[in-house]
């Protein structure tokens, strides 16, 4: 028989370090089993409705349930379509209460969204340290598949557990003006986050990657500790940017700041200031997002957890397609001009679940390598 070896490295089961290689494999979410929230400071920061009080810890009407569960399910056919390898995560029981030393929380909420809670960068999965205590739990979802990961050689880790005591928030800490229609952050008036510096916490979704760049916003769920958490963790072979937010209630960056290609990103219109971005994006083109077109009968023309900004919540398949929500008209005929291939998907009523494609998706494979593009 003849001898087949070779000194071929076997290609990385985990390996993705920006937004748009080419997309191999990925894990996408599940609104199976959701409850409504538990009421607290982070959620009343972002504009939690009057009526959360009363269903708080219940599980989601099945009929919600199901028309989100059916956009999802189109998403993951398109995926497969594609070729693409997708991943779910595992059945978890939500509507269970459970308690810390210090404190306690009635219900989970859901598996929806697993951008928000890991952040892959090379062949690293990093699990964050969330200020929200009814998602303590939540990344138990995906622990068997992170193990199968780390069998097959790629490296886990997880930033330390906040205790998450009471001191951490700051039940004040909703900034005036974030009622209003734009949700802009009154100028001239000083920050309030209604998450203190007591100790490090952060939301993977609040970070975007553009190969050894990435970028960050301080949010209601990111402090600066976070910040500085990821930025030393990460280490000097990458360097992490603050973006600068005009949003009053900021709650992850993939509804402000968006890489949709090198030498490419989409921003929100109201949120960013251009004149504010880092020096390093100045020779980038900066993509305006329309504002966002939703039906009127659409559950996200009233939206609940959420801004409609989710419209530029896009997931790039390669450096041409991008996977846009089929009622963004106006963003569909806008990704064309510039040169892309829009692949609309109807996913609005994934959105009360507190996301969009991107959110819903963790690529954990793209095709490409370690770059700086700046």
């Amino acid at each position: 028989m003849p001898d087949i070896r070779t000194d071929k490295a076997p290609a990385p089961v985990v390996q993705s370090f920006n937004e748009w290689d080419p997309l191999e494999e990925v894990i996408v979410g599940t609104v199976l089993g959701a409850t409504y929230p538990e009421c607290g400071p982070v959620l009343a920061a972002a504009g939690e409705p009057d009526w959360l009080w009363h269903y708080q810890g219940v599980l989601v009407e099945e009929e919600s349930v199901q028309a989100a569960h059916e956009q999802l399910e189109e998403l993951v056919g398109v995926l497969r379509g594609e070729g693409v390898t997708v991943r779910r995560p595992d059945p978890f029981p939500h509507n269970v209460g459970y308690s810390t030393p210090f404190w306690q929380c009635r219900s989970g909420w859901n598996t929806a969204n697993p951008r928000d809670l890991f952040l892959v960068v090379g062949d690293e999965i990093i699990e964050c340290a969330s200020p929200m205590r009814h998602r303590h739990f939540e990344p138990l979802a995906y622990r068997r598949l992170f193990t199968d990961y780390f069998r097959a050689g790629a490296r886990l880790t997880s930033a330390p557990k906040p205790a998450l005591r009471e001191a951490l928030y700051d039940h004040n800490g909703r900034t005036a003006g974030a009622d209003t229609g734009k949700r802009i952050h009154p100028e001239g008036q000083p920050r309030r986050y209604p998450i203190t510096e007591l100790e490090p916490v952060w939301e993977a979704a609040d970070f975007v990657r553009c190969g050894r760049d990435l970028f960050v916003i301080r949010s209601v769920a990111t402090n600066a500790l976070g910040i500085e958490w990821v930025r030393r963790h990460l280490g000097s072979g990458f360097r992490v940017h603050e973006i600068k937010t005009r949003c009053a209630t900021p709650l992850h960056i993939d509804t402000t700041f968006v890489p949709l290609a090198p030498g490419k990103v989409l921003v929100n219109p109201d949120w960013i200031n251009v004149a504010e971005l880092p020096e390093c994006l100045r020779k980038w083109d900066i993509l305006q997002a329309p504002r966002p077109t939703y039906d009127p009968e659409s559950p996200m023309a009233s939206p609940q957890f959420s801004s409609q900004w989710l419209s530029m919540n896009v997931l790039s398949l390669d450096h041409e397609r991008v996977v846009v929500d089929a009622q963004q008209h106006k963003l569909i005929r806008k990704l064309e001009e510039w040169g892309f291939t829009p692949v609309p998907i109807h996913f609005d009523h994934f959105g009360p679940f507190g996301g969009s494609f991107h959110c819903a998706t963790l690529d954990v494979r793209r095709r490409g390598k370690l770059e700086s593009y700046f």
